[in-house]
């Protein structure tokens, strides 16, 4: 079943790939990135004819998270043109369409493998009654859900002001973090995990919150689009004062 989920995501990046060649824009990727976990979530569901009440509920999460973020990538990006990152490497690539393909779309489909572990895992093995675990995953995936919903719409709503243009939102949840959106939706995929542990080896499925709260925190998060402030007035004083990720904690 896992070579499965493995082959889905893989015909499922392939097909994006085109679709942006087609486009000449790498970053719609981003707007399919949540498609794809509700894509492993429903295929993975479909496979136990009489899905338990945990598998219902775990497929209902992914879907709600997915569509929003969804929409929401797709209505800031809608106009603007390829994103400054694809761009950036658009330019600066050499064999930029074979090694787009596998750094951007085939290194994506790997990280939703991963990270959708919990999801496939309890849609393909629960078989255990509700209890303590998916209370805490339902509570930890909704702080995540309405930190990430709240904090983007914040952003949006700013950079919709004019005389925004060249700053730098510091208020509502971004006064508690520097990147509020991020730890959201670190805490989402905390919360799917949680769902996992009731289940026999459920543990395992952890790897997939250590591994999106790293990307998140220190590679493809943080540090990548703190460089475009770097020099900004203010920028130094807003980053002494506020946590990065999670909030309040100024070492995280």
């Amino acid at each position: 079943m896992f070579t499965e989920i493995a082959l889905l995501m893989l015909i499922y990046v392939s097909l994006v790939f085109v679709l942006a060649q087609i486009a000449k824009d790498n970053s719609i990727v981003d707007i399919f990135w949540g498609p794809g976990f509700i894509l492993i979530a429903i295929y993975s569901l479909i496979q136990d004819p009489e899905p338990d009440l945990r598998k219902w509920i775990v497929t209902f999460l992914v879907a709600l998270w997915g569509i929003r973020l969804s929409v929401h990538v797709f209505l800031r990006n809608r106009g603007r043109g390829e994103d400054f990152r694809y761009r950036h490497w658009r330019e600066t690539w050499k064999f930029f369409t074979i090694r787009s393909y596998f750094q951007i779309f085939l290194l994506q489909g790997l990280f939703i493998f991963i990270i959708a572990s919990p999801v496939y895992y309890i849609n393909f093995y629960s078989k255990e009654a509700l209890g303590f675990w998916d209370t805490l995953g339902l509570v930890v995936f909704g702080i995540g859900f309405l930190f990430e919903a709240v904090a983007d719409y914040q952003l949006s709503t700013f950079k919709k002001n004019p005389e925004n243009a060249g700053k730098f939102i510091t208020s509502g949840l971004w006064e508690m973090s520097r990147h509020p959106n991020y730890f959201g939706e670190a805490m989402v995929w905390w919360g799917f995990s949680f769902y996992a542990l009731n289940l026999p080896n459920g543990w395992m499925t952890l790897v997939s919150p250590v591994i999106i709260t790293l990307l998140l925190r220190f590679v493809s998060g943080v540090p990548m689009l703190e460089k475009r402030f770097n020099g900004r007035p203010g920028w130094e004083s807003y980053k002494k004062d506020t946590a990065a990720f999670v909030p309040f904690i100024k070492f995280l």
